[in-house]
């Protein structure tokens, strides 16, 4: 189903309906994130794209290389499928001496992602918090920075949905020293894939 038909989805109510039809199909396969969470990638198609976000300790995290501090080049919409989400948005300032973080580029490509080392340095602090729960829908600018935080221990899932904003990057803060490296994207196996779908459906059934 295309970005705009899980959209309409959502909004008649039917999210829950359309997330275990989805995930009963042939052909998910799961990655881990370097955010933290599981991604079940369900529709591409140019620059929309849906998927199921699953953050749970059921599942060993991907290593991350920066920060959970980062930007889409992307709007974002996403649904809480059930568990608690906190949206947490920095603010970013340019600095030099007192930097903390440098801003990194992050290409994304079939086997991970190029990090590379902008000339930005800068500090950041903690914002406004948002926080929403099951069938809360919140949206999301590209080119806002924030990490997206679920209480410690907690299970949650979500529905997201990204659709391309011209001119604008993939980005996200890290150490002050690091050089350009790539980071990959390891998929889960077949039955850690079947075990994430399983989780879900029990919550959303």
């Amino acid at each position: 189903m295309s970005y705009q038909g899980v959209y309409e989805q959502i909004v008649r109510g039917r999210a829950r309906a359309w997330a275990l039809e989805a995930l009963a199909g042939d052909g998910v396969r799961a990655v881990r994130h370097p955010l933290g969470f599981v991604c079940l990638p369900l529709e591409r198609d140019g620059g929309e794209g849906v998927c199921i976000h699953l953050w749970s300790d059921s599942f060993a995290p991907a290593r991350s290389t920066t920060s959970q501090i980062h930007c889409h080049s992307w709007d974002l919409v996403s649904h809480v499928l059930y568990g608690q989400v906190r949206n947490v948005h920095a603010v970013v300032t340019d600095a030099e001496l007192d930097a903390t973080h440098r801003v990194f580029e992050v290409v994304s490509g079939a086997d991970g992602d190029r990090i590379s080392p902008t000339h930005r340095t800068v500090r950041h602090a903690t914002g406004l918090v948002e926080s929403f729960g099951a069938g809360d829908v919140y949206t999301l600018p590209a080119d806002r920075f924030h990490s997206s935080v679920v209480p410690e221990g907690g299970e949650a899932a979500t529905i997201a949905l990204g659709r391309g904003h011209p001119g604008s990057h993939d980005l996200s803060l890290g150490p002050l020293g690091a050089g350009d490296h790539r980071v990959p994207r390891r998929p889960l196996d077949a039955g850690e894939t079947a075990r994430a779908v399983r989780l879900i459906t029990a919550h959303v059934s």
